[in-house]
């Protein structure tokens, strides 16, 4: 837009382009040095600064987008380094009750057994030799909803006869403890412990009747850990072994939940026996008939 203006020195009436707008010269009819004035809406103002270009601007946007992302990505990241440990702690409080809930299981089934035959299942079963042919979680499998499973073993043939050895390979979920790195493996994580004046005294039966010191102060089936025993094969923890040391050696009750083992009673309720409990206390607890009754453990 151009702009008029009246020379102050000699009034002669000029137009120049609006881009001229606040410099200087000399005026085309006297000579004498002019300044151009702004156009009437910028009067005493200077023209307004050019607009940055979209580049730019987008570069800021982009700019300040990644900041945020990375904001983001970081304030994540300290918030699942924070939430970690207690959904690791949720998922094994889960697969501890889960476990809970397999001993449980465990117990009733022997109940179960022993209202059918008037006394629990021996530890395994032997042939006319004394040779072990089945443990009694083969015996248990009836009582665990199992009896198709039970139904095609052999039992007048070892555990890991080649007529058994299509059972011998399968996983039976109820013994084996979810906190286990070999749970997905036909393993145990449960057994008796066997021994003179415990339930379980080789192939020999024991009934309620049997158990002097109370169904309630006596264990019945135990947590185990890194045994890798196949689930028919007829070993247990024997008591003469045993250190009474929890989690110590292959011959002691263990588990992978923290500060102790899980053990089913004979009564059926299940308890957490803290890897701190007294060897003493441990060993009434198993016995069957020292007269000792425990409770607080």
């Amino acid at each position: 837009m151009p702009i008029s203006f009246n020379c102050p020195h000699c009034g002669t009436s000029t137009q120049v382009a609006d881009q001229y707008a606040g410099q200087s010269g000399p005026c085309k009819s006297c000579g004498n040095t002019v300044q151009i004035p702004y156009p009437t809406a910028y009067q005493g103002k200077p023209l307004p600064a050019p607009t940055r270009s979209s580049s730019s601007t987008g570069t800021i946007i982009l700019v300040v987008a990644l900041i945020a992302v990375i904001g983001t990505v970081t304030v994540g990241g300290v918030l699942v380094a924070l939430l970690l440990p207690a959904v690791q702690a949720a998922r094994e409080g889960a697969r501890r009750m889960s476990c809970s809930n397999n001993l449980k299981q465990v117990a009733i089934a022997m109940h179960n057994y022993h209202d059918t035959y008037k006394a629990f299942p021996p530890a395994y079963t032997v042939d006319a030799d004394g040779n072990k042919l089945h443990s009694w979680r083969t015996l248990l499998l009836p009582f665990i909803d199992n009896s198709p499973r039970y139904d095609q073993i052999d039992l007048d043939k070892p555990w890991d006869a080649p007529e058994n050895q299509h059972i011998a390979d399968t996983l039976v979920p109820a013994y084996t403890c979810p906190s286990s790195p070999d749970g997905m493996m036909p393993y145990t994580n449960y057994m008796v412990i066997v021994g003179p004046g415990a339930i379980f005294d080789d192939d020999k039966l024991c009934s309620f009747s049997d158990i002097l010191d109370g169904s309630s102060n006596t264990i019945l089936v135990v947590e185990v850990e890194g045994q890798q025993v196949p689930w028919m094969e007829p070993t247990d923890l024997s008591l003469d072994q045993m250190q009474m040391a929890i989690n110590s050696r292959p011959t002691e009750p263990g588990s992978n939940h923290l500060g102790g083992f899980q053990a089913a009673l004979a009564d059926g309720s299940v308890h957490f026996i803290a890897d701190s409990i007294d060897p003493t206390m441990l060993r009434n607890l198993i016995t069957r008939g020292d007269g000792q009754t425990i409770s607080g453990f």
